[in-house]
Formats: C-alpha cells, structure tokens, sequence
C-alpha cells in the first residue's frame, strides 16, 4: 500500500478531529516509526459509539447468511493485503514474516470459521417448550427461547498478536458473529497494522453494502481513551487481552458505569507443567527439549508460555536440567515487541535472581537491546515462602521447582491459582494413577494438556482458552475457539407469543433450518447444509 491512513476509521470515514499525534516505534532500535497517527478525541469516541448504536438494531436482524458473508468478505480482505502486513507489522513488533504470515492465516481463518458458525445457526440455542391449554391444575405456557446480540462492544487490541488478538482478531470475529457492531482501540505499539485491518474491513462493509457503523476504529496511546470507551452508555460489552494492570482497570471502570457491563479479559498465567518420575526417566531429553522450545517461542510472549516446572528432586531431575540448560545457553538473543516490554522482562529477572533461594541455571547469549532466555530453579519450601515466584514474568523465563515428594504434586496444585493452562507429563500408567490431580488441575485451568507444551492454541470448535481468576475475569467462557461467541449473546424467552409475531428462528415451521431443542427432542434443523 502507498501510504498509512492516520486517522480513526469511524463508520466508514476517516476522522481527524484532534490535533495531538503519537507515533509507533522500531521494535529493536526504539526509533520513531513515520507516519504520526492521531489521537482520538472525546468527540470521535461518541461518533463511533453513537454509530455503532444507531445500527445495532438493523446488524442484529441481518440474515445469518449475510453476516457470515461479511466476516468472509473481510478474511479475503486480510489476505489480500499481507505483503502490506508483512512490511509494517514486522517493523513494529520485531516479528518475523513467517510468524506473521502464520498469524495472519490464523486471523482470516478464525474469521472463517465463526462464519460457519453463524451459516448453522445452533449458537442461537434455540429452545420451544409448546403450551398446553389444557394442563390440570394450570393451562402450560408456550415458551420460546433464543439468544440475541448483546449491543455495541469495545475491543482492545493486544500488543503480542498484532493480528490474531487486534483489530479483527478472535474479539472482533465473534461480536460480529453474535451479530453485535464493534469499536475496536487499536494497540497504540501497531497502529499502521490497525490502520490495515480497519482498511480492510471497511472495504468488506462497503462491498457488502453493509451499514458502516457496524465497524469503527480508534487510534491512541491515552488511558483517557479506554476509559471513555468503555464508560460509554452505547458500549454493552468489552473485550480485551492484555496485562492483569490493564484487565482490571477495565472491570472497575465497567463495573462503576450506571449499568455495569460484562468484561472479558484474558490477562495471561505461569501455566505450569507437572512431571511425573517415569517420564522424566524415559524422555528426560525430549521433555527439555519441548520446554526449551515452548518457553522461549515467539521471544516468550505468549500468554501460555510455561513459566512453572514442577518435578521430583534427584538423578533424573539433574539429567533434565542438564539438557534444558544446553538448549537455552545456545539460544541467541531475540527482539521483544518493544522497549517497554524488553524493559519489564529485564526487571523481572532481576527480581527472580535477587530471591534467596532462587538460583539462575542457565541463560542464552546476549546482546543490546536484544532479550536473553533464562531458566531459574528453587525448592518446594522457597516457592511456597515466596510467593512473587508464582508471578507472570512475560518473556522467555521459566522457573524450575523441584519436590522432594513427588505425592506433594497435588498439594501444590491445591494452591496455584487460576490458569489459562496446566500440562502434565507422565506415562500411560502414570496418568491412569493421576485422575484426582488432572481433576484438579481442570479445576485450576481452561486447558489441561497431556504431554504437551501449550503454547500454540487451536482455534477450533472444542478449544477453551480462558480459566478462573486471576488468569480471566470470567471463567465460563472462552477467547478462542467457536464458543467465544457466547460472551456477546444473551438469552431471551417469549411467552404465548403468536406465531406471526414471532422471530423466524422461532417459528414452528422453521423458515431457517435451524437445529434445534424442541419439546425436550433435538431436531437437527437443515442450516448451514
């Protein structure tokens, strides 16, 4: 593409009301990336909300077959610039063109994937209870329930995937799913990606002939911003992934509105990993060798980076320390996704390495500006007496913790708080042995992985990536994977209404196919087919 556009995309039309500008910056250097966007006004927020409002009604009673076009329409829209990705995004965060070409197919696949979603039609739930006039002692209701959108949403877009967490990222994809208009704050460290994304989904509007306030984008580095956004009285909901500082300041600020709206956020967990003895014994070197990997991915910036390690003192113990050592001190520096960040991981270490009892086993090579993989370890007692050990550092660190018995496995995880993931290593017969602990750890986490590492999140129809506080603020729901849907709907029932008054997907002959629960019977309806 020739040029950035600078503003705020606000129902198809570019905005530049204020006169104050920021600028991203070089994710190594630090230097100042051209253009200078703007920052959004006060105004310009109440011209997205307002627009987004103004078309809730009319986006909420498109056909299914029409949204899920719109959420294709901007897949293609995407792919069709990923040269343009590739050439900015990689300048902003430091990320290489494979990773953000595999991102990108992420973000138009997931898009892709909510439009089947929307083609079948089952995430309306739909369920038909028929009265019966003649019910002794009482006549029984007809009762007929389905969900709708829940309104305007703001979504925050996320510094570590410019694309698959940003401006049409899981969020994004499944407010317009549910049929809900968005208002996306762009992350201010990418905002030419932004700028990108918001080109191409107004273009998927306008080919669509679509009304444009179902989209808007704004651009700022100001708290101000979010906090207006979120305090508008047309926003419903609001998405976000993100740091716990960030994720909380959001849930005060819905929570003090004069009605209080729901947040979702997704603020990231250590996502420990468990391993068993005859495991360790068996594949010492394989396991370090996946840890090795795992934790230092994408410069360690994953929220499911495992940050915790716990296995049984002793011979096998110091074989597999041995070997995740080799692996992390021939590890070269790597770029983070920029100064502040690179800063906050530095500080971090710094904390760990200043724990007594801590000790640093092993780091990667160095250089300026550049961030080093580290591995640190401790004892049972330490962890348990230290409890900042237990805190995120978001980089490619892990903290090894070593237990004298390997039946204290369970009581530890009796006090981890919430995770996004927990992972456990052992053999076949070990994990036959291990129910209570992998109900605990399921009890601890969205995700329990079984001889795995779990960065890398599918995004599919059985994925939960989620978990209770302080891992989320909302355990019973999911930022990816097809039930993200569930977060912007909310269910309604309409009684004794007739059947010319009622919604299509509630009448009995169902014009829409869709699957659906029926006097206590499922009818798989013909939707989507």
């Amino acid at each position: 593409m020739s040029s950035l556009p600078t503003g705020h995309f606000i129902a198809g039309q570019q905005s530049h009301a204020g006169t104050q500008t920021f600028q991203a910056e070089q994710a190594e250097s630090g230097e100042p990336l051209a253009p200078a966007f703007a920052e959004a006004t006060t105004a310009e927020v109440e011209m997205a909300c307002q627009a987004a409002a103004a078309v809730a009604d009319e986006f909420a009673d498109l056909p299914l077959a029409r949204r899920a076009g719109l959420l294709e329409a901007i897949a293609d829209a995407l792919d069709a610039r990923a040269d343009a990705f590739v050439a900015r995004t990689g300048l902003e965060t430091g990320l290489p063109e494979p990773r953000l070409r595999g991102e990108l197919a992420r973000t138009s696949g997931q898009l892709r994937l909510f439009a089947s979603v929307v083609r079948r039609g089952d995430f309306l739930g739909v369920r038909i209870d028929h009265g019966d006039p003649d019910r002794e002692p009482a006549p029984k209701p007809d009762i007929r329930q389905y969900q709708i959108p829940l309104g305007p949403v703001a979504v925050f877009g996320a510094s570590n995937f410019p694309l698959a967490f940003s401006v049409c990222g899981g969020d994004t994809a499944s407010a317009l799913a549910a049929g809900c208009p968005v208002v996306v704050k762009g992350h201010p460290a990418h905002p030419g990606t932004s700028a990108i994304a918001a080109e191409a989904v107004t273009e998927a509007l306008q080919q669509l002939k679509l009304p444009a306030g179902i989209f808007s984008l704004l651009q700022g580095e100001r708290h101000e911003l979010g906090t207006a956004l979120v305090q508008h009285p047309a926003i419903q909901a609001v998405g976000f992934t993100g740091s716990q500082r960030g994720g909380l300041a959001l849930q005060s600020l819905a929570a003090q509105r004069p009605t209080p709206i729901p947040v979702y956020a997704e603020m990231g967990s250590v996502n420990p990993l468990f391993i068993l003895p005859d495991a360790l014994a068996e594949r010492a070197e394989a396991i370090a060798t996946g840890l090795a990997a795992s934790f230092t991915l994408g410069c360690g910036q994953f929220c499911t980076k495992p940050g915790l390690v716990f296995l049984p003192r002793g011979e096998r113990a110091e074989a597999f320390k041995e070997a995740l050592c080799s692996h992390v001190e021939a590890m070269p520096a790597a770029a983070m996704l920029h100064r502040g960040i690179l800063s906050a991981f530095e500080t971090g270490c710094e904390r760990l390495a200043d724990m007594p009892g801590v000790t640093r086993l092993a780091a990667g090579q160095t250089a300026p500006g550049l961030a080093t993989a580290q591995v640190y370890a401790t004892d049972l007692a330490t962890f348990r007496g230290t409890p900042g050990i237990a805190e995120e550092v978001f980089g490619p660190v892990t903290v090894i913790v070593e237990l004298d018995d390997v039946d204290r496995m369970h009581d530890v995880a009796q006090g981890l708080e919430g995770q996004l993931t927990a992972g456990l290593h052992g053999t076949d017969a070990e994990l036959a042995a291990s129910r209570a602990l992998i109900t605990l750890l399921g009890q601890r986490a969205g995700r329990v992985l079984c001889n795995g590492f779990p960065t890398g999140v599918e995004v599919g129809e059985a994925m939960v990536h989620g978990g209770p506080w302080p891992a989320t603020t909302n355990s019973r729901t999911t930022s990816v994977g097809t039930r993200a849907i569930e977060r912007f709907l909310r269910p309604v029932s309409l009684q004794d209404m007739p059947e010319a008054a009622l919604p299509a997907a509630l009448q009995s002959a169902n014009p829409l196919g869709l699957p659906r629960l029926v006097d206590g019977a499922f009818e798989a309806g013909s939707a989507g087919t």
